[in-house]
C-alpha cells in the first residue's frame, strides 16, 4: 500500500496544474460570500481574495497600505485615510472616498451579520467624513490603539451596492438614506459580490467549490493565476488523499500525523507558520440553571471560580500536546504567546493537578462532581473531535460526568452565537500581537454601543476586570496599554471564565513546484501561492 501510495504521489504531483488554475482544498466551509457577515478564517480567505480594505495584513500581522496609500493620526480619535489612486472595482467604477462611507454603513445594515463581526467596530465610530473624493477622516468615539488592524478587517463594497439618497454617516444608522441594504442572499449570487480585489467571484456554492476569476483589472501586482478554484474538505484524511490524486494543488492542515512522512517527501512543499489562534473552553457563568449543566436543573457550578480551576488543573497540557497534537501546538500559559503585549513575562505552562482539581471541586461543594455536555467542533481547529474526546476524558477524572457532542464548524457556530451552550470549546487569532482584542471580544462585559463583549457567550462580568481593561482599550501609549493589559490578564487568569489550552501553528501542504510562505492569520491567500521558480 506504501508503495503504491509513493508511486501515485510521485506521479500525481510532477503534473503540471491545469493551464494557470490553483485548486486549493480548504480545512472547513466558508459561511458566505458576503464579505459584511462573519469573521471566522474560512471567509477570511474567500474575503481578501474578492474584496480589500483601507488598511492590509500583512502575513505577520503588521499593518501595510492597501485601499489608503497612506494615513496619519490627528490627535488621539482621528485617522486621516489618503486613498489610493487610479483604483476602480471589478465593474469599473471608480474607489472614492462615498466607497467607504458606504461599506460602513452597510455593515451596520446589515441583518446577516453572526456575532456582530464587523458592525462593533462600526459603531465605536463617531464620524466619518470625507473632505474630498479620496480623503476619509474617521473619529472614533474614544481612543483606540490598534484602530488600524480593525480597519484591516472592514472590506469595502461599492456605492451603488447600497440605497440610495445623501448619504451621511452622521445621520444614524441608515446613514439619512430609506430602501433596501444588499443581502447575503446577493453576495452569495454574485450580483453584489464587487470588490477591488485580485480576484471576481465566479461561483460560490455553500458546501462546495468556489470558483475564482482573475481581475486582470487590479491595480497592484496581478496574480500569477488566471482561475481559482477553492473547495472546502473538512477532513485531513481525504484533503491529503485528493493532493495525492492530483485533485488539489495546495491543501490546508495537513493531518499531524502525516506532517513528517510529507516533509520527507521529494514531490510535496510543507509550509508551517506559528499562530496567534488560542484554543479555549468557554463556560457559561451568567445561567443558573444552565441549559447543559446538571440536566438543566438546579445550580450551575460553572459560576464558581474554584469549579473553572478545578477544569483547568484536570488537564494535562503536555501530554495534549505530544499524545494528540502530534507537537505542532504550544501548551498554553495566558491568552496570547509569551512576549505579546499584555502577556505576563515568563509564565509556566498552565498547571495540572488532579488532586488539586478535586480539592476544589469539594470545596466549591461537589465532592461527588456534576454533569455536563460539552460542545466542540470535530472539523474546524486541529484535531478538535480527539482533542475534545481526550478534554472529556480528563474532566471525567475528577469526576465530572461528561456527555461529548461535537459537531460541524458551520452548525456549531450558529448554535454558539444564539448562546445554546453551557461549555463550549473556541478557537480566536489575534489579528495584532497583544491581548487587547481578545479582552474586547471575549471577556469585556457585552457592550454593543462600545464594540465589546460581542463574543462572551458566557455571559461573564467582572468589574474589576472591566475597569482595568477598559482604561486599556483607551491608552494610547503602548507601554501603559500593556502594563494595564498584564493587570487584566492576571483578574482572567485567576477566575477562569475561559480556560486557555494552547495555540494552534498552521501547515499547508503543496504539490512540487508551489510556495506558500504561511500566514499568521491562518488564512490562505491565493495571490499569495506562487511558483517555485
Amino acid at each position: 500500500m506504501r508503495l503504491f501510495l509513493a508511486a501515485a504521489l510521485a506521479a500525481s504531483l510532477s503534473l503540471p496544474a491545469a493551464a494557470q488554475t490553483l485548486r486549493i482544498a480548504t480545512a472547513a466551509e466558508t459561511s458566505s460570500a458576503d464579505p459584511h457577515q462573519y469573521a471566522v478564517t474560512p471567509n477570511t480567505t474567500l474575503r481578501h481574495s474578492i474584496f480589500q480594505s483601507l488598511v492590509d495584513t500583512a502575513p505577520d500581522l503588521s499593518d501595510r497600505p492597501g485601499l489608503a496609500a497612506r494615513w496619519e493620526r490627528d490627535g488621539d480619535r482621528t485617522w486621516v485615510f489618503h486613498l489610493r489612486p487610479g483604483v476602480t472595482f471589478h465593474n469599473g467604477a471608480p474607489f472614492t472616498s462615498e466607497d467607504v462611507v458606504a461599506s460602513f454603513c452597510r455593515m451596520i445594515n446589515n441583518e446577516g451579520e453572526v456575532a456582530s463581526s464587523f458592525s462593533r467596530i462600526v459603531r465605536m465610530m463617531e464620524k466619518v467624513e470625507t473632505p474630498d473624493p479620496m480623503t476619509v477622516r474617521i473619529t472614533t468615539r474614544t481612543p483606540n490603539p490598534l484602530f488600524l488592524s480593525d480597519v484591516g478587517s472592514l472590506v469595502i463594497i461599492p456605492r451603488s451596492l447600497v440605497p440610495a439618497g445623501n448619504l451621511d454617516f452622521q445621520a444614524g444608522p441608515q446613514c439619512g438614506v430609506q430602501g433596501a441594504w444588499p443581502t447575503v442572499a446577493q453576495f452569495n449570487d454574485g450580483s453584489a459580490a464587487i470588490g477591488t480585489g485580485p480576484f471576481r467571484l465566479r461561483s460560490y456554492t455553500r458546501g462546495g467549490p468556489i470558483e475564482l476569476v482573475r481581475n486582470d483589472s487590479y491595480w497592484g501586482e496581478k496574480p500569477h493565476w488566471q482561475n481559482v478554484r477553492l473547495t472546502p474538505v473538512t477532513a485531513p484524511g481525504p484533503r491529503l488523499a485528493g493532493l495525492l490524486a492530483g485533485d488539489h494543488d495546495l491543501i490546508e492542515a495537513p493531518g499531524t500525523a502525516d506532517l513528517a512522512r510529507l516533509r520527507q517527501n521529494q514531490n510535496v512543499t510543507v509550509t508551517t507558520s506559528p499562530t496567534t489562534r488560542l484554543v479555549f473552553l468557554q463556560f457559561d457563568v451568567a445561567r443558573s440553571p444552565s441549559p447543559f449543566v446538571q440536566g438543566g436543573t438546579g445550580a450551575n457550578p460553572l459560576q464558581d471560580a474554584r469549579v473553572r480551576q478545578a477544569l483547568s488543573l484536570a488537564l494535562d497540557r503536555r501530554t495534549l500536546f505530544s499524545r494528540v497534537m502530534d507537537e505542532v501546538t504550544i501548551p498554553a500559559a495566558q491568552f496570547l504567546p509569551d512576549g505579546m503585549a499584555g502577556t505576563i513575562p515568563g509564565l509556566p505552562v498552565l498547571p495540572y493537578d488532579v488532586n488539586r482539581a478535586r480539592a476544589l471541586l469539594a470545596e466549591a461543594g461537589y465532592p461527588n462532581g456534576f454533569a455536563l455536555t460539552f460542545h466542540a467542533t470535530n472539523n474546524r481547529y486541529i484535531n478538535d473531535a480527539r482533542l475534545a474526546q481526550a478534554i472529556a476524558a480528563y474532566w471525567q477524572r475528577i469526576g465530572v460526568r461528561v456527555e461529548l457532542d461535537a459537531m460541524p464548524s458551520n452548525v456549531f457556530f450558529t448554535r454558539r452565537a444564539r448562546r445554546e451552550f453551557s461549555v463550549a470549546m473556541g478557537g480566536w487569532s489575534a489579528n495584532a500581537p497583544e491581548t487587547m482584542l481578545f479582552f474586547q471580544t471575549w471577556l469585556a462585559s457585552t457592550n454593543a454601543d462600545r464594540g465589546q463583549g460581542t463574543s462572551n457567550y458566557g455571559g461573564w462580568s467582572n468589574p474589576e476586570f472591566d475597569a482595568v481593561a477598559t482604561r486599556a482599550f483607551a491608552t494610547m501609549d503602548d507601554a501603559a496599554r500593556a502594563e494595564l493589559l498584564r493587570q487584566a490578564s492576571r483578574i482572567a487568569l485567576d477566575q477562569m471564565p475561559v480556560i486557555p489550552v494552547h495555540f494552534e501553528g498552521a501547515s499547508w501542504a503543496m504539490r512540487r513546484g508551489l510556495r506558500y510562505a504561511g500566514r499568521v492569520d491562518e488564512s490562505t491567500r491565493a495571490g499569495e501561492v506562487m511558483p517555485a521558480n
